[in-house]
């Protein structure tokens, strides 16, 4: 029986975009087990997380500072993303998933950092069997940065929507039915995501509001309130922190326009989420975004305030006027899904 490890140790943090990669893409594996008593699963997962998949497969607890584990206790090995602190002994077969290398465009890191990154992501892709990146842009990105052989199958499997607009909804408590209608930002609150752009637009829309919800823990989250402050729009701002799955998904269902304007992103599935329920999304162009976008999405040629403002004006008159334009964002969106992955990762599995 072929044994078949899969490391879904972010789940330590759920609501993260690799926490919530690992939930839905290790319940699609287990569902679509072609074999489950030729193929056995065993997860890694935080003590607290065990069952979290069911009975039907196996656990074992693991955290960030594990190291090498045994040799021959695992044939095939899944790590989920490229940061993982801990592989497997040299014998058993790596599939090793990278998300982005987005580190080398930020400026807070100095060269001798990115280049110590890419230095530990090359070695755990010279140990790898195969590789996946989550996005064709992601693919191109370590193509151009890292050595990866011509014979190294790499894979480009997009992530699923993990969100149902069908599903259950919860109108989250800091949003009352006699409240201005709003504009949605989902995603942590991080210089890397680029929301304080969007607060001129507050200014432009008086009587809208702007909820940019996810973890406001950095410091960044503050600078975003002192910019609101100081442009008198800080009674439209609300950042109300991590929001459950069910109040996302009322977000979704009741925002007007759904803004990300990302400097960096391995796929940006807060998008193709918010495609699923129809809403114009408004975009930066930068890396992965257009191909998660698509042609139907508005995206943001300048983050000046004057011609951020026009886009979003003008693009709102366009979804409006074109009445098919919210099927066709849904029709683009429905591309991406969970159960399409995970078909393809077990595709992989197999070939390894």
């Amino acid at each position: 029986m072929p044994r078949i490890f899969i490391d879904t140790e972010r789940l330590r943090d759920p609501y993260s975009g690799l926490g919530q990669f690992c939930l839905h893409l290790g319940h699609e594996l287990v569902r679509q087990n072609p074999d489950p008593e030729r193929f056995s699963l065993t997860f890694g997962v935080p003590k607290a997380e065990i069952g979290v998949f069911g009975d039907a497969v196996q656990y074992r607890p693991v955290s960030w500072h594990d190291r090498v584990w045994r040799s021959g206790e695992y044939d095939m090995w899944h790590a989920l993303h490229q940061d993982v602190a801990y592989l497997p002994a040299s014998n058993t077969r790596l599939i090793l998933t990278i998300h982005d290398l987005n580190f080398l465009e930020r400026p807070d890191y100095s060269t001798t950092k990115k280049a110590g990154k890419l230095l530990a992501i090359q070695r755990k892709v010279d140990r790898a069997t195969a590789l996946t990146t989550i996005s064709a842009y992601t693919a191109s990105v370590v193509r151009e940065h890292l050595r990866v052989p011509d014979a190294k199958p790499l894979h480009v499997i997009h992530n699923g929507a993990a969100i149902n607009p069908t599903g259950d909804q919860a109108q989250p408590p800091f949003v009352r039915d006699s409240d201005p209608p709003f504009f949605l930002f989902l995603g942590v609150i991080h210089p890397k995501k680029n929301a304080h752009v969007l607060l001129p637009l507050l200014q432009a829309f008086p009587d809208y509001r702007l909820i940019l919800a996810g973890d406001n823990t950095h410091d960044y989250a503050l600078h975003i309130r002192q910019q609101a402050m100081k442009l008198g729009v800080s009674d439209q701002l609300l950042m109300p922190g991590t929001v459950s799955q069910e109040e996302k998904a009322w977000l979704y269902a009741h925002c007007e326009a759904f803004l990300f304007p990302s400097l960096s992103e391995g796929f940006g599935l807060p998008v193709a989420e918010a495609m699923q329920f129809q809403k114009p999304v408004f975009l930066s162009r930068l890396t992965s975004l257009p191909e998660v976008g698509g042609p139907d999405a508005f995206y943001f040629d300048s983050f000046e305030p004057d011609d951020l403002v026009n886009t979003f004006r003008e693009g709102m008159l366009t979804f409006h006027e074109d009445t098919l334009r919210a099927d066709r964002l849904r029709w683009h969106a429905n591309k991406f899904s969970w159960e399409k992955a995970a078909k393809k990762y077990w595709e992989v599995y197999l070939n390894v």
